[in-house]
């Protein structure tokens, strides 16, 4: 089966810093340069690298925040992974992709101590009106190029629309080759599509004259997710500064299970 990595080596030093070596595949390719990596299987990989770090039972990824340094070379790369902050009910890890001698991502993941609240829960996002197998299919998204975005099979809402709607995405692509992909890395690889999924100006990027490439990625979640759909409820506004951001309810087939947020920089087209 084809993956978006592969993993070459991987190393535990003394001091417990995990460190990865990893080779992009063409799947991993990004939409704005050929010659870079999508964020989205890139922050898969990293919350592959985040997820296995010292697990404990006890506890989960509740947050995990995503600074972008710069653009992500399509080439070999390193994550390097640590805790910050060490606790037995709440904990800060960090990793940190790196290539061609200079950090490209910061990843940071809070854990925080898991127990029956079933007796208080309360959920104000509402879940989606349709499940994906009653959708059609939405192609409209590959107008966009890259290796990523070919690599994944989308339907959506019928009101989807610039700047608003529902979107589901998923895929066959593995993260990381003859390694299995768990829910929570399959899902979180694609969160970042939500950016790409109702643009303000359309999907036409030759004739909107516009980029907003995003410079972070933040997920929180209130629970862990489950399947293999993952469902964005977006919505992406622009200032009046060159400033935007894209707002975005996850869910999977159970439910919603969490939130995104993506701060963009709006600027025109290199000509």
């Amino acid at each position: 089966m084809s993956a978006y990595y592969q993993c070459v080596e991987r190393e535990q030093q003394a001091d417990g810093v995990s460190v990865a070596h990893y080779q992009p595949t063409e799947h991993a390719q990004g939409a704005w340069n050929e010659h870079e990596q999508h964020m989205a299987p890139a922050t898969g990989v990293l919350s592959r690298e985040l997820s296995q770090f010292a697990p404990q039972d006890n506890m989960r990824i509740a947050r995990i925040s995503l600074d972008i340094l710069g653009l992500i070379p399509l080439d070999d790369f390193t994550i390097t992974t640590r805790c910050i902050r060490p606790g037995k009910t709440i904990e800060l890890i960090e990793s940190v992709m790196s290539s061609r001698d200079r950090d490209c991502i910061i990843a940071r993941a809070w854990r925080l101590l898991t127990q029956d609240t079933s007796m208080i829960v309360g959920l104000e996002d509402k879940s989606a009106p349709h499940q994906p197998d009653e959708l059609p299919v939405w192609d409209d998204m590959k107008g966009w190029p890259g290796g990523f975005i070919k690599s994944v099979r989308l339907v959506a809402e019928a009101d989807r629309r610039p700047g608003k709607g529902m979107v589901w995405i998923t895929t066959d692509v593995d993260m990381i080759a003859d390694e299995p992909t768990d829910d929570l890395v399959h899902l979180l690889g694609m969160v970042d599509t939500a950016n790409g999924v109702v643009p303000r100006l359309g999907l036409g990027l030759a004739d909107a004259g516009w980029m907003f490439p995003n410079t972070d990625l933040q997920i929180h979640m209130h629970r862990s997710p489950q399947g293999r759909w993952l469902g964005i409820e977006a919505v992406q506004q622009y200032g009046t500064d060159g400033i935007g951001v894209t707002s975005s309810v996850l869910h999977d087939t159970q439910g919603p299970f969490g939130r995104s947020e993506q701060i963009l920089t709006i600027r025109p087209m290199p000509r």
